[in-house]
């Protein structure tokens, strides 16, 4: 009997954090839409606590026929009782009374006005308003629209817990105190917040492409996601830009290789190792046609070079075919517009593979010393990989180690212990 009910709570477990990284999204920012920005943290509690409850009720009472709209409804309630509480419920009734009758439909939570019909692309242009600085919009929207924790931001933007979480709590005052609506920026608005949506949306995509936690490599749904907004995005006349589908293309390019990265058993593969027969046609002319439609304006942004370099990747027939030399060409240009680490790292492997980890080795001393990278588990994984190509196997192994100590992924860590072993013999 116990054996059951165990059994059974794992299943609702299971559905639950499902539910939660698929639709925690869209509940916060439907919620936000109706009874407004000013309660974007209410509205993040009471998803929050509507979870819990779920675990807690959905094994005695079974699991709803909606589980969507049973979410809703609970936490649309909730936020209703404690709107009632502090007495603000009145100007919100007549905007409150239109939505009741959406509730059954609400497993997709589309607006019906506004250009784009999704709360949560609205709700990221909200968190990219100008009057809140551009450090905390990015971690705001991931942190309210993409369901990230405190710690995913941080290791996104290689930056402490306590850093992130004072600018989220800055970030809601100011939308509080300036009284942001919940309406789509107009179109001479837009480019001011473009930069910031665009950078949110690719961060989600990066944090599904390469989960920071867990025991999967790749979280398809973020990906999705992602993909989806900057497909809502390219489809309105003022996102129809050139670096909208610039990003489109990397975004389907990288995508095209999720299936190839990890073997049957969920081993990490490096780009080297893969079966590009697993590779997504479907994403790969996706990518292509994007890329082209990026082609047609005059402007050249960072997304086209990285979506330059995802293409060189892309059209290769093999991994010894590839053109590492326009690839390196993309990153000594994109070095001029983007100075991150992260994107010198990955420029530092490419001269590995065009002029010899050597010449690598002598550029990573450059960056041991960058405080944002000291927490990257792949600085030390990549100096390590160049000491192996180079025979200094005792040197790579203690780079391996301390990579591991570092790694937070389940399947990056037995990538690492696998590196490891092979430096042992």
């Amino acid at each position: 009997m116990n054996g059951g009910n165990s059994s059974k709570g794992g299943e609702i477990h299971v559905l639950v954090d499902h539910l939660f990284r698929h639709k925690a999204g869209q509940l916060v920012a439907s919620l936000t839409r109706l009874f407004g920005p000013e309660n974007l943290h209410l509205a993040e509690d009471v998803v929050q606590e509507t979870l819990l409850k779920a675990l807690r009720q959905w094994p005695y009472y079974g699991i709803p026929e909606n589980p969507g709209g049973w979410l809703f409804r609970v936490a649309k309630n909730q936020a209703l009782d404690l709107l009632r509480r502090e007495k603000r419920l009145q100007e919100k009734l007549s905007l409150i009374s239109t939505e009741n009758r959406k509730d059954e439909y609400f497993d997709t939570w589309l607006i019906e006005d506004g250009p784009f019909k999704d709360d949560q692309l609205t709700l990221i242009f909200i968190c990219c308003h100008p009057i809140i600085k551009r450090e905390s919009r990015v971690a705001l929207a991931l942190k309210t629209v993409g369901g990230f924790s405190v710690s995913e931001i941080a290791r996104a933007f290689l930056l402490k817990e306590k850093t992130v979480a004072q600018r989220l709590v800055r970030a809601k005052r100011k939308i509080k105190e300036n009284k942001i609506p919940f309406v789509f920026p107009r179109n001479e608005d837009m480019p001011r917040r473009l930069k910031a949506v665009l950078e949110v949306i690719y961060l989600l995509f990066n944090e599904g492409y390469s989960a920071t936690t867990g025991d999967s490599l790749v979280r398809r749904d973020l990906c999705e996601e992602a993909i989806r907004l900057a497909s809502l995005l390219a489809e309105h006349p003022v996102g129809d830009q050139p670096e909208v589908h610039a990003l489109l293309a990397l975004m389907h390019f990288q995508n095209s290789r999720s299936e190839a990265r990890v073997d049957t058993v969920g081993n990490l593969l490096l780009l080297s190792q893969q079966d590009r027969s697993k590779w997504d046609r479907n994403s790969l002319e996706s990518g292509f046609a994007h890329l082209d439609r990026a082609g047609k304006g005059d402007s050249l942004s960072q997304y086209h070079l990285m979506a330059g370099i995802a293409a060189c990747h892309a059209s290769a027939e093999s991994f010894e075919t590839t053109n590492w030399e326009d690839i390196l060409y993309y990153y000594n240009h994109l070095s001029q517009i983007n100075h991150s680490p992260v994107l010198a790292l990955n420029r530092i492997v490419a001269v590995g593979m065009m002029d010899g980890p050597e010449a690598a080795l002598d550029l990573m001393d450059k960056l041991n010393g960058v405080e944002e990278l000291q927490n990257y588990y792949l600085l030390p994984a990549t100096a390590g990989d160049l000491l192996m190509r180079i025979g200094k196997t005792e040197k790579a192994r203690r780079q391996f180690v301390k990579a591991l100590s570092l790694a937070s992924n389940n399947t990056e860590k037995r990538f690492l212990k696998n590196r490891i072993k092979s430096c042992s013999g």
